[in-house]
């Protein structure tokens, strides 16, 4: 086996490439092996190292120090085979200074293997279909609401539209919520191939589903109990059913098969106000292609958060939800999104106890299930799905072949 302290710079890309690590090829195209070794944490807190990874360069430190070890074993084994013995450099046997044998001399050296640190985010996706299926049906739940509060929704001649600042500051834009629920789309789809290109999708997307999930079901509440009159005068609502379960089936199929969206047609119900809906997914969206996208990306985060910002100023535009509504939905999204990832990065709170506020939320036994086994700061590591790479490098652990003698 070569010394890794022989490796030219093209091994180190090799290297960099069988441990999935394919982003620090650029930044490290110019490295050779001893340099490769010289990395310290100082290193990865400049550019471009800085630049590559969001967990601050752990994962590769983690996999350096795994491969000094190696590297000093291989050593080791080379001086011991040229009759170098108890680690001497003249193979005699001769004390050191402070008076003691280096062949008497025992140091229990821990190993992070390969294995290890690939437990450290299992797939699990038994749990991310559970998340999914979660998903799904708070998002019928919503659909089954919006239907039974599209009923009791107060026609716009007996309850006109309550007072807005920003109505009063900005006319209605016809077309303005069309450009909103383009947005949302695009936004998802950037997301949808993101998400599918992250080495660690199998956790991510458990924790889009059940906070999009949770989010939902929220909404279904605040619909519910109560319901505001339509905001403006343009809404042109579908006609009451009045008990008709059959007909509101098929109004709710329509709702689902058409993803909840006006642009679609499957629309035309009123009443799911409090709060914004496509405030959510435009927020969401963002907040899970910003912290799972490398610093680097900054150009694309941008351009993601332009997509957001606009596509939810265009509800206001459009008059299709009230100013209470977005803000409402912007304050729940971000505060779960930033309190159900706090909480999986910080591995003392996973644990319950009187010190752990966290641990009183309702949500708290769900998120222990579906994170109890995820150690640390998920890297946002990219990698091709199926590839040859992935089926071939990735079967199992590979382990370097020491001859005894």
């Amino acid at each position: 086996m070569k010394k890794v302290s022989e490796w030219s710079a093209e091994d180190v890309s090799e290297w960099l490439s069988k441990e999935g690590m394919p982003e620090y090829i650029d930044a490290l195209h110019q490295m050779d092996g001893r340099a490769l070794l010289r990395l310290t944490k100082v290193d990865f807190k400049n550019p471009p190292l800085s630049l590559v990874s969001s967990d601050g360069g752990q994962q590769m430190m983690d996999r350096l120090e795994t491969l000094r070890i190696e590297n000093h074993m291989e050593t080791h084994k080379n001086g011991h085979a040229n009759g170098h013995v108890g680690g001497l450099p003249n193979g005699t046997g001769t004390p050191h200074r402070n008076g003691t044998l280096g062949s008497k001399e025992m140091v229990h050296i821990p190993i992070p293997t390969s294995e290890v640190k690939r437990t450290s985010f299992p797939a699990e996706w038994r749990k991310t279909s559970v998340a999914f299926l979660y998903a799904v049906v708070c998002f019928i739940a919503t659909t089954v609401v919006i239907s039974v509060v599209h009923e009791r929704v107060p026609s716009k001649e007996h309850t006109p539209p309550l007072p807005d600042k920003f109505f009063d500051l900005f006319d209605r834009v016809e077309w303005a919520f069309s450009i909103c629920e383009i947005n949302g789309m695009l936004l998802v789809a950037l997301w949808l191939i993101q998400w599918i290109l992250l080495k660690h999708r199998s956790i991510i997307g458990r924790r889009f589903f059940f906070i999009v999930g949770t989010l939902y079901m929220y909404r279904c509440i605040t619909m519910y109990v109560t319901t505001l009159p339509v905001p403006g005068m343009h809404f042109e609502c579908s006609p009451k059913l009045l008990g008709n379960w059959e007909a509101q089936m098929r109004r709710i199929m329509k709702m689902i098969a058409g993803g909840g969206l006006s642009i679609t047609g499957s629309h035309t119900m009123c009443g799911d106000y409090l709060y914004s809906g496509h405030t959510v997914m435009l927020t969401l969206t963002y907040l899970f292609i910003k912290e799972y996208s490398p610093k680097r990306f900054w150009l694309y985060q941008w351009f993601c958060l332009l997509l957001s910002a606009v596509g939810i100023f265009c509800i206001l535009l459009a008059h299709d939800h009230y100013t209470v509504d977005v803000v409402v939905a912007y304050f729940i999204t971000t505060r779960l999104f930033w309190w159900y990832h706090t909480m999986a990065n910080q591995q003392s709170l996973k644990e319950t106890s009187q010190s752990n506020p966290f641990s009183r939320v309702w949500w708290y036994r769900p998120f222990k299930y579906f994170e109890e086994n995820v150690n640390g700061t998920v890297p946002c590591n990219y990698q091709l799905p199926f590839s040859w790479r992935t089926l071939t490098w990735n079967r199992g652990v590979k382990y370097s072949r020491l001859d005894i003698q």
